[in-house]
């Protein structure tokens, strides 16, 4: 076995056209670079070249070669050890690339690898996961028919294979694909996991599922492969906020090797040239780049499209903008610090649409432009929405951010009682109300001093008019940066689920994004709270002093 400190081609070639601009690369791949030249200088680490090289002499039986990129991501995935272990230095891979960059064919060639005896270890089993079987079913199907079947006579004496199952026979190692729908989803001693379209996956669930046979086996791995989807505050956002602390702060990557491909703003989409930053096979794909400049040109009058065109192309994921409430950049920066608000003014938003489902109630502080939101959440235990949900709505509850009601339903006590207790802390001059739903918490809400009639009035009853009049507020609200609510991934997904139409008079007005799985309750709290916010007195900014003038 040949070790080597020394960085071979296979990682050279890739460094060299990032880091000399040979062709465009993105911030993070720039990162990239920088993060593998100080891991190399400062850790004990050695790429095994005698192993490497075996491993691409097998491009032979592939019906095409590996590009600078893939072989560059191989070699440090499955080539790359730590000296005084011999464990892998990168054992997990995100590749986050643009569509069309070949993602599946990479991941036929690497798992056809590691079923061989040049990886050394047996029964070294490898899970191709999706949420779709013919997703799943990509990267094995492709090594069953254009290498297996292709070359029959010579792969029948060292696999035996079936349209579910490939098995080497000298080293027992099996390739499967497994989907949510699987009829076996307990670990099976798996030595690696794979992970096609990660971004389809709304919780951890199947996930964590599917990784529970790993660590049984000698070099567990993990590959992620996706591009970007559309589902804000899962798996993938969260992988992708892991891959950036990592590239950008230089914090301990744990055996992450972050591969993000992307464009560095959304402008640059307008410069075909530019398109390799997410696609970093388009300079060999010339029918690939024929084809997306004619998506390109259906993008300029097409909004959906264009949505489209960004987030899977590009890597950008900006949603419809005929419809989304915000980019999900602006509903991301309302994670920062709340101060401390005790004494201050405020004005309280609920949302209670049905009385066995999820009630969301909030204080809305305000000082000049910027808005701070405390809220929490109730949920009936007997909602038949929970099993549709995916969110991970227990973990929120730990987080503190909601509670569950074990009861039929959610009595009108529970949030008027929450005021109350908050009430020993702020000010809370006002709440807004769902009008058609008032009925519902008057008598509750009468008890602790909130009333929607008479002399002391302090509660607004809203109506669909307000949500248009407040909703240019709103969005100025997300693009200024204006609003605050801290680490509430409740609050984010809530925010993520709604989405914006257009009534009858050319306004927007806010609906559900899904009627049964996509909870938008805290959101709509905000909405009705943000109906009342005038009758808070912001503090001002004193005039500037002016200099006096002097007349001749």
């Amino acid at each position: 076995m040949k070790m080597t400190a020394n960085l071979p081609p296979e990682i050279t070639d890739y460094l060299d056209i990032v880091e000399r601009d040979i062709v465009p690369a993105c911030k993070e791949q720039k990162l990239l670079a920088k993060m593998v030249r100080r891991v190399f200088l400062t850790e004990n680490i050695y790429v095994d070249t005698e192993q490497l090289t075996k491993y691409m002499n097998l491009q032979k039986y592939f019906p095409f070669k590996l590009f600078a990129w893939e072989k560059f991501l191989f070699t440090l995935h499955n080539c790359t050890y730590i000296t005084e272990t011999a464990e892998l230095r990168f054992p997990n891979m995100l590749m986050l690339v643009g569509r069309g960059s070949g993602k599946n064919g990479y991941l036929s060639f690497e798992n056809f690898c590691l079923m061989t005896v040049i990886n050394g270890v047996k029964n070294y089993h490898i899970d191709i996961c999706a949420t779709s079987e013919s997703q799943a079913k990509i990267s094995f199907d492709e090594i069953r028919e254009d290498v297996l079947e292709e070359h029959a006579d010579y792969m029948h004496k060292r696999f035996y294979w079936t349209k579910e199952t490939i098995q080497h026979l000298k080293t027992g190692s099996r390739l499967r694909f497994r989907t949510n729908n699987s009829k076996t989803k307990d670990g099976e001693r798996a030595g690696k996991v794979d992970f096609d379209e990660f971004h389809q996956y709304e919780d951890y669930k199947n996930v964590n599922v599917f990784m529970g046979g790993l660590g049984k086996k000698k070099h567990p791995r993990i590959t992620y492969l996706t591009t970007d989807g559309y589902i804000r505050g899962g798996p993938l956002d969260e992988l992708k906020a892991t891959a950036l602390d990592i590239l950008e702060n230089e914090q301990n990557d744990k055996g992450l090797l972050p591969f993000i491909c992307r464009l560095d703003d959304e402008k640059e989409v307008e410069n075909p040239d530019l398109w390799v930053k997410a696609n970093p096979s388009l300079v060999h794909f010339p029918y690939l780049k024929t084809q997306m400049l004619s998506e390109w040109e259906n993008c300029k009058t097409n909004p959906s499209l264009y949505s489209a065109f960004l987030t899977k192309r590009m890597n950008i994921p900006i949603g419809n903008k005929d419809t989304e409430i915000t980019d999900w950049a602006n509903i991301l920066v309302t994670n920062r610090e709340i101060p401390d608000l005790t004494g201050h003014s405020c004005v309280a938003g609920i949302d209670y649409m049905r009385t066995n489902d999820f009630l969301a109630v909030g204080l809305l502080f305000k000082d000049n432009d910027t808005r701070y939101w405390l809220t929490h959440s109730f949920v009936c235990r007997q909602s038949v929405d929970l099993p549709r949900i995916k969110a991970p709505i227990n973990e929120w509850e730990r987080m503190g951010l909601l509670t569950f009601i074990d009861d039929v339903n959610i009595h009108p006590d529970i949030p008027a009682n929450w005021l109350w207790s908050m009430a020993v802390d702020y000010d809370i001059k006002w709440v807004g109300v769902d009008g058609f739903r008032y009925a519902l918490l008057s008598s509750a809400l009468e008890k602790v001093g909130f009333n929607a009639k008479g002399d002391y009035k302090n509660i607004k009853l809203v109506r669909p008019s307000n949500q248009e009049y407040i909703e240019p507020v709103i969005n100025s609200m997300f693009l200024d940066e204006n609003i605050i609510w801290g680490d509430n991934p409740l609050m984010r997904w809530y925010t993520g689920n709604v989405k914006k139409v257009i009534s009858l008079h050319g306004n927007f007005r806010y609906e559900k994004i899904e009627p049964k799985s996509r909870k938008t309750d805290g959101f709509m709290a905000l909405v009705n709270a943000m109906s009342c916010e005038d009758m808070l007195e912001a503090k001002k900014d004193p005039p500037p002093i002016m200099p006096p003038v002097i007349f001749d």
